[in-house]
């Protein structure tokens, strides 16, 4: 969610240097049939920040302003799995109301998300398999903006992007006092008024946690050492302009970042270079993450500065790229 898409901010989203998708190897596109699944209410907050995949094709997202996780089934249902608890007098940073952001889904069907509030209620929260009442496994500072959230099942750790102190935060997956696991400076939001939105989409990737500064416009890599501290941030790629969430497609570094404010779903190779996949023509509404199941893509638009259909896409990932 970066800074100049707060829903204060209702001007209609201008798509710049819109391109088709681009051929792959056998002239196969990337992405290709997107098409939308499901739409959403903007009234009643209805507003998906964060996507993961379940089983049997089904969806999960956090509906931002309505403190939600909600499920979308294969029959393009929308099941509610859980509301976060409503905070009196929230003054959650940047923002103002208490708002859900990221999403992680452990194999057991555990949902993990983030909770910002301004608040003591700020914090990692887990939701139940198949849902039920959220319990919060974290506490983070009230005057943070918790933001995207990944989980290593492997070393049994969450890593959660907060977008105003410019930190990633590490949390076990049990529950537990959050550690400050990187402050490097890559991960800073610009100086206001101009900024405000640092680290923001945060994903684990071959020994590395990857992140996106959505103020910069750039995907840095961390690596993560054999004590498990962080290395110093590398970045992969500049001038990814209003960069939200992103996802890897493949086993390779390419990556797939959703562009909010040009409505634009860009693949990023591992030489930083980048392409147009997706664009407003194809229904996109601000796109603020990804996932992928399969060569199932599926893309969250929040309609946050659109201020129309808010919804979720599912688009055809090309086989060569789904194989890298």
């Amino acid at each position: 969610m970066p800074r100049f898409l707060r829903p204060a901010a209702v001007a209609p989203a201008v798509a710049l240097g819109l391109l088709a998708a681009a051929p792959a190897a056998g002239d196969e596109p990337v992405l290709s049939r997107p098409h939308a699944i499901a739409h959403f209410d903007l009234a009643a907050g209805q507003t998906p920040e964060n996507v993961v995949t379940e089983r049997a094709g089904s969806v999960d997202v956090t509906f931002a302003f309505a403190r939600q996780v909600a499920r979308i089934t294969r029959e393009r249902r929308v099941r509610v799995l859980a509301t976060l608890p409503a905070v009196d007098h929230p003054r959650t940073s940047l923002l103002g109301g208490a708002v859900t952001l990221g999403l992680a889904r452990a194999h057991d069907g555990t949902l993990y998300v983030t909770y910002a509030t301004g608040t003591d209620r700020t914090g990692v929260w887990r939701i139940p398999a198949g849902g039920g009442t959220p319990q919060r496994i974290a506490q983070l500072p009230p005057n943070g903006l918790p933001n995207g959230l990944a989980l290593d099942e492997r070393h049994r750790v969450l890593y959660a992007a907060d977008s105003t102190l410019g930190t990633v935060w590490r949390i076990p997956q049990a529950g537990g006092t959050a550690t400050a696991w990187s402050t490097d400076t890559a991960l800073r939001a610009l100086p206001a008024p101009a900024g405000g939105f640092g680290a923001n989409g945060v994903k684990v990737h071959k020994d590395a946690v990857w992140v996106t500064n959505s103020d910069r416009g750039t995907l840095l890599r961390i690596p993560v050492r054999a004590d498990g501290s962080a290395g110093a941030a590398e970045t992969r790629a500049t001038g990814l302009t209003g960069v939200d969430d992103f996802v890897f497609p493949g086993h390779s570094d390419v990556v797939l970042a959703a562009l909010n404010a040009s409505n634009e779903v860009v693949m990023v190779r591992p030489d930083g270079t980048r392409t147009t996949v997706l664009t407003v023509h194809d229904g996109l509404s601000n796109p603020t993450s990804l996932a992928v199941s399969g060569r199932d893509v599926f893309v969250a638009g929040s309609a946050y500065s659109t201020q129309r259909d808010p919804n979720l896409l599912k688009a055809r990932l090309g086989a060569h790229f789904a194989r890298s």
